[in-house]
């Protein structure tokens, strides 16, 4: 097999609400994608057919398998050392799923897997926000919290490839109940099931009138729709999680010294709801060296494409094989 042909890879992001796939040149444009629903599939084999079916079918429509080198998989608790996703807390397969070696049995071609987190990571160094920088922490804030951080222009990953589990770092000793059977994790608090914690415990304190009482499911952006109306209760359910965060990013960069925080995830586009508080609370309580030096700002990516394109640049680092050559 000429190895020019291989001008193209494909970039998996496995996120809790959707599964997205992409082939990718070696520019970093998409150049054609497909996604499904990740939940409707609860068996992991189930799962692992239906992946597998629908990157076939991409290649197919394609230009065909013989043009692609190799494919990149970011998802969720997952270890690009033991190419795993382990005891994932917001996924529906428990337990241990070897991932790389699932795929790259039904695929015959290269397999690369890497934390969401640190995939994002290396999708804003590569291509967004974090370009040029050689210090700085990324921050996803969803259902589930991630992380990751660069030092002097490498990605950290740790012995096993669990490095910037930060969002189940402990915030309060015998809190709030975490998804990964902690109590007290900052997930629980800044995640979006913490912020909608937030958001009710302050209607029950309260008799204040609030938008969000006439909301049946609120969740992070029917709250934040509320801030915009105004409603008080609303804009305190996102100052409380400001300063909650931006405490916990104080402890952070008090370890790591960054020249740069950024923030990804769809609860990062709460705007200065968010911001305000989380910036105004850094600025408090990290090391006094720091303040004023340190950088908060939301990623201008689109939370998927950014993804995938991270994906897709572990997919060219894993070196090539194929079953088919």
């Amino acid at each position: 097999m000429d190895e020019e042909l291989k001008s193209k890879v494909i970039g998996v992001d496995i996120s809790i609400e959707r599964t997205t796939l992409a082939i990718v040149d070696i520019r970093g444009n998409i150049l054609a994608e497909d996604s499904f629903v990740t939940s409707d599939y609860q068996n992991i084999s189930e799962y692992v057919s239906e992946l597998s079916d629908r990157l076939y079918l991409l290649m197919e429509n394609n230009g065909g398998y013989e043009k692609i080198r190799s494919i990149g998989i970011s998802a969720p608790s997952c270890s690009s050392i033991t190419g795993c996703i382990i005891n994932a807390a917001n996924l529906p397969w428990k337990g241990e799923i070897p991932l790389a070696a699932l795929i790259r049995d039904r695929m015959g071609m290269a397999v690369a897997v890497g934390n969401d987190a640190h995939v994002a990571a290396l999708g804003e160094y590569t291509y967004g926000a974090a370009h040029g920088l050689k210090d700085f922490i990324i921050v996803s804030l969803g259902v589930g919290v991630g992380s990751c951080f660069f030092s002097q222009g490498r990605e950290h990953i740790g012995t096993e490839g669990y490095a910037g589990e930060w969002g189940h770092a402990t915030l309060f000793d015998g809190g709030r109940q975490c998804g990964c059977g902690k109590k007290g994790c900052i997930e629980s608090y800044v995640g979006a099931h913490g912020i909608v914690r937030t958001a009710k415990d302050l209607l029950l304190e309260s008799d204040e009138p609030s938008l969000m009482r006439d909301i049946d499911h609120l969740n992070p952006k029917n709250i934040f729709e509320c801030c915009e109306q105004g409603d008080a209760l609303a804009i305190e359910t996102y100052s409380k999680t400001g300063y909650l965060l931006g405490l916990a990013l104080a402890n952070y960069a008090n370890i790591i010294n960054p020249q740069a925080i950024i923030l990804t995830g769809g609860i990062s586009r709460a705007g200065q709801y968010l911001l305000d508080p989380t910036r105004e609370s850094f600025e408090e309580h990290v090391f006094p060296n720091m303040r004023n030096k340190v950088r908060i700002v939301v990623s201008r990516m689109d939370n998927r494409e950014r993804d995938v394109l991270g994906a897709s640049a572990l997919a060219w680092e894993v070196p090539e094989y194929s079953l088919f050559k």
